[in-house]
């Protein structure tokens, strides 16, 4: 049995068993993602973990700061960067709702991400295992371990409730 301790930021340190060790991380990025969402921004949010605290968080915001980089997992990258003083996030893991496209997957491997842990998986744009694999490519000059589906209905539920609201 494994029994790990996390500090969430701000709250007292949970410790969790096993594989449900991921699932508070996730509910802070699933904060993030409601942030987003209040603000009419596809709700996508993210938190960078680093020895068990979190040092970044970000939610999408492309429409509101017209800067179309600014996806949950580029800001909160560029969140923990600052927290941290370093470009490179070596050692840390990153928290998002919702499978990362091309251009944050990138980051991930820029950033020295070790470990990507997502929800819902987005079969059109996700460039981590639905449209295009790229974290499995052997020419990276980094690998990311990956975990997929934590969360994943409530992730899930949050974007397709979203845009039926839209739709609407």
């Amino acid at each position: 049995m494994v029994v790990i301790s996390y500090d969430i930021g701000g709250h007292e340190p949970v410790t969790l068993i096993d594989g449900a060790a991921d699932e508070p991380f996730m509910r802070e990025a699933l904060v993030q993602a409601r942030l987003a969402r209040d603000r009419d921004e596809v709700p996508v949010g993210a938190v960078v973990v680093r020895d068990g605290v979190i040092v970044g968080r970000g939610c999408n915001q492309p429409i509101g700061s017209r800067d179309p980089t600014a996806h949950a997992e580029i800001v909160a990258l560029r969140d923990a960067a600052a927290t941290v003083g370093n470009y490179r996030l070596t050692g840390a893991q990153l928290f998002v709702t919702v499978e990362p496209c091309l251009m944050c997957a990138g980051a991930l491997v820029h950033a020295r991400i070790s470990r990507l842990v997502y929800g819902a998986s987005e079969p059109r744009t996700g460039a981590v295992r639905s449209a295009m694999p790229v974290l499995d490519d052997p020419a990276l000059n980094h690998q990311v371990e990956v975990a997929t589906g934590v969360l994943e209905q409530e992730c899930r539920e949050l974007m397709q409730a979203f845009f039926t609201d839209r739709r609407a």
